[in-house]
């Protein structure tokens, strides 16, 4: 695989681990109420704007989310790893094709928030999306971030996401054990994210309102409901936090099949 894909992708693993890490630290900080609310990914870039250098902050992690994109879809489109094209290889192909849209999508949000002042002539809104086919496009993301939340717990129990660091080789234990426990942690923190998101996706779907619209922000916000909700929520968010480190060394020492 040329080193300059490889590079893309070590930049997308780093701004996706940025997304997650600040995800948590403010959600972690809400729960034990310190901070706003601005939990979720769309948080983290509010968050960011609002910073020292906000708009150039955003540019790079924007060009890095598209980095992660164009990693994704390269993967699902040109499998450089011998994924194959048997219903598991094609099912993970077809996860990497969405999983980019996703990001590829929320690089542009970055982008867009750096320009939105620019053309913003007054506060009005309007629907992007026709609201007849508002349920049909709810239920297909509520039905994805299900199964994508199931994939989740399996590659969790099956430990998938730990094959491409190629740990029997390692031999510093050290390091080894650091990327289990992150990897554990940020992905079962994920899982129940993304479980809850589906919720609100097929709650939304019964509406069919762009408000009704709900997602990691306002999954914390549910989970925070229950009795012991600072508690979870402070649990779920470090383990974002981990997920995010996580996706740092990912970025330094994940190894490509070429």
């Amino acid at each position: 695989m040329d080193n300059q894909i490889k590079n893309i992708a070590r930049t997308g693993y780093a701004a996706k681990g940025v997304v997650y890490a600040l995800t948590g630290i403010l959600a972690f900080g809400a729960a034990i109420g310190m901070g706003n609310s601005s939990e979720g990914k769309l948080g983290v870039l509010k968050f960011l704007e609002e910073q020292p250098f906000g708009k150039v902050l955003l540019g790079l992690l924007g060009l890095g989310l598209f980095c992660y994109a164009f990693w994704r879809i390269f993967q699902s489109i040109k499998d450089p790893e011998n994924i194959g094209n048997d219903k598991k290889g094609l099912g993970k192909r077809i996860g990497f094709f969405f999983s980019g849209l996703v990001y590829m999508g929320l690089g542009i949000f970055a982008i867009y928030e750096i320009f939105k002042q620019i053309n913003s002539g007054g506060s009005s809104k309007t629907a992007m999306i026709p609201t007849e086919f508002l349920p049909y496009i709810f239920y297909a993301i509520a039905i994805g971030m299900a199964i994508k939340a199931l994939f989740q717990f399996a590659k969790i129990y099956k430990g998938d996401f730990l094959s491409k660091f190629h740990l029997n080789s390692m031999t510093n234990i050290n390091l080894m054990k650091t990327i289990k426990w992150l990897g554990y942690a940020g992905w079962i923190s994920r899982g129940i994210v993304e479980g809850v998101v589906a919720y609100f996706f097929f709650r939304a779907a019964d509406t069919a309102s762009q408000g009704d619209i709900k997602g990691t922000a306002e999954a914390f916000s549910f989970i925070r409901q229950n009795s012991e909700g600072p508690w979870l929520v402070g649990s779920v968010a470090l383990g974002l936090i981990c997920y995010g480190v996580y996706m740092f060394i990912k970025a330094k020492y994940r190894r490509f099949d070429d």
